[in-house]
């Protein structure tokens, strides 16, 4: 399902009565659907519902990009994720290098400095060598570039017509340096929200090789290793309270989950949020709104006002930070829910994605 674009400017207000004037999505549903792999609300029921009850724990339940783990005093950061983006080839990338990046970059936004990865291939009767081999040599340059060692993994290969091609499953385990807490539920009072550069360009990279899109300059995927921007983000300050990745349900997802599990509210100044001539352009013609869009090499931090500015020097003093901006910040008022202030004047709630925006895009 395809979100529709925010046009009209809402009156500041109670914004679950916002949210209340409009239909209620399907929730209760007897098949697994596209849109529960979407990022936005369906997976977080499908969760939340079928999942989290039956292994509830600490570590689980915090939610966060990776389980934070105590290993004989030394904590660690541990995490998975699973890459099924068509086509498997795209401006700018490829399945192999996304899944070494998606990785590493979950395990930074829990502060940690990735360390091993391990991979799994799912792979299809009748997929090219030639394509396979491209892969695996995407990943080892991936590997090498984060400073990362993949050191175990399994290859599975099923029927024709079983599986798209190639599906791959990477998980990572990385140590947390001292003084770091970073957590969805530190989101605090006053804190500024920063994303570290241009949105929903990876989204709009895949969408532009499906649809046939052409413009004037390439839209290329901005999937990159974040390890080394957010080491130097805590090298000017460990005080950083969260970071998050935007990936899967966009911006619009990644900060109402934070919002909703630190119980606090955001504003956002839309005016302030950095997107591409050519990226917006695109999503004008699909009909699509960017806050939704998919980033794979772009990260949210939130952080105290006091060292806001040094955070952000850093950013921009590392290649991938360079358009780095505080684009709203934390406050008091209506906890639980992302508002932002629109161009035009008005406000809406920036609510999780309720569909199935972009399928199969990581």
């Amino acid at each position: 399902m395809i979100q529709p674009l925010a046009t009209k400017a809402e009156p500041a207000g109670d914004p679950s009565a916002m949210i209340g004037s409009c239909p209620l999505p399907l929730s209760d549903y007897k098949e697994i659907v596209l849109a529960h792999g979407s990022g936005g609300k369906l997976s977080q029921q499908l969760m939340q519902r079928v999942v989290l009850p039956q292994f509830r724990n600490a570590a689980l339940d915090a939610l966060h990009d990776g389980a934070i783990l105590s290993l004989n005093g030394t904590r660690a950061a541990f995490s998975t994720d699973s890459f099924v983006v068509s086509p498997i080839f795209f401006p700018g990338g490829d399945i192999g290098k996304l899944a070494i990046h998606g990785t590493v970059n979950d395990l930074s936004m829990c502060g940690a400095r990735p360390l091993y990865l391990s991979v799994g291939f799912i792979l299809e009767e009748g997929l090219p060598m030639d394509d396979f081999r491209r892969i695996v040599q995407s990943m080892r340059e991936a590997a090498a570039a984060a400073g990362v060692m993949l050191v175990t993994g399994d290859t599975k290969v099923v029927d024709r017509g079983k599986a798209d091609k190639i599906f791959i499953n990477t998980s990572g385990i990385g140590l947390i340096p001292e003084g770091v807490d970073i957590h969805p539920g530190r989101a605090m009072l006053g804190d500024k929200i920063i994303v570290s550069g241009s949105i929903a360009v990876h989204g709009i990279a895949i969408m532009s090789v499906r649809e046939g899109l052409q413009f004037e300059t390439e839209i290329a995927s901005d999937s990159a290793p974040l390890n080394g921007l957010v080491e130097a983000m805590l090298a000017a300050s460990k005080e950083i309270h969260v970071l998050r990745d935007p990936t899967r349900g966009g911006v619009s997802s990644a900060l109402s989950e934070i919002a909703q599990s630190a119980r606090i509210g955001m504003l956002l100044d839309e005016s302030k949020i950095p997107i591409h001539e050519e990226v917006k352009g695109a999503c004008e013609i699909l009909g699509l709104d960017p806050l939704y869009v998919a980033n794979e090499g772009k990260l949210l931090a939130i952080v105290p006002p006091a060292a806001a500015d040094a955070v952000l020097a850093a950013m921009r003093a590392h290649p991938l930070g360079a358009d780095a901006a505080i684009i709203g910040e934390i406050t008091a008022n209506n906890p639980g829910f992302v508002i932002m202030k629109t161009r035009v004047g008005g406000t809406r709630v920036v609510d999780m994605l309720s569909g199935e925006q972009l399928p199969r895009i990581c």
